[in-house]
């Protein structure tokens, strides 16, 4: 299912998810928060797949709705704590801090993020292994510059991407790059969400 989020004001987003094939429930939840200040982006994994992983991803983004206004580094925090009594997930949590022109992530787990700008720079912080399940562990935030008209990604492991850099290059808007992630898609032994966005140009 692909939808367009209509909470977003100034970032346009595109976020497509579906189950592992032959269940009717994803493990996967997202959660998308834009604000005059700030847009906050949340997405958790849940380990395995069906109701359980659901209910571990929900933990997760449940949280990020209730504190959206916080850090990251306090958001994920949190989120570690509310996935104590569940299978546990892997997360992400991007939060584009619009008035500085910088983005401050964290993550645990295989879950990839990629900022691509106008130029053609690839940004991509390399993930902390793991995941989330209330065990006391430390986490990494970590802050970048971003150009305005940037392009990024968010997506969860069920989907297997090679040459990202050309995915991006051959995108004229997200419109486009939302087509090439859904072409790209070969397999559906996993659940599968991604969000993609274009940052506004000056």
């Amino acid at each position: 299912m692909m939808t367009v989020d209509p909470n977003t004001k100034s970032i346009q987003t595109h976020i497509y998810q579906e189950p592992k094939q032959g269940n009717v429930c994803c493990g996967d939840s997202y959660y998308v928060k834009e604000t005059d200040d700030y847009f906050l982006c949340a997405v958790a994994d849940g380990l395995g797949s069906g109701e359980q992983a659901r209910a571990a991803s929900v933990a997760v983004t449940d949280v990020a709705k209730a504190h959206h206004h916080l850090d990251v580094d306090e958001i994920i925090s949190k989120c570690n704590k509310a996935t104590r009594h569940t299978r546990g997930a892997a997360v992400a949590i991007l939060k584009i801090d619009k008035k500085h022109n910088e983005f401050h992530y964290t993550n645990v787990g295989n879950i990839r993020f990629y900022l691509y700008s106008p130029e053609g720079k690839l940004t991509y912080p390399l993930p902390i292994q793991g995941f989330l399940s209330g065990k006391i562990q430390k986490f990494r935030t970590q802050t970048f510059p971003y150009d305005s008209g940037s392009k990024f990604l968010i997506h969860t492991d069920g989907l297997e991407l090679k040459e990202i850099k050309s995915v991006f290059a051959n995108s004229m808007n997200v419109d486009q790059l939302s087509t090439r992630l859904q072409a790209a898609i070969r397999s559906h032994n996993d659940d599968i969400t991604y969000i993609a966005g274009h940052l506004p140009t000056a």
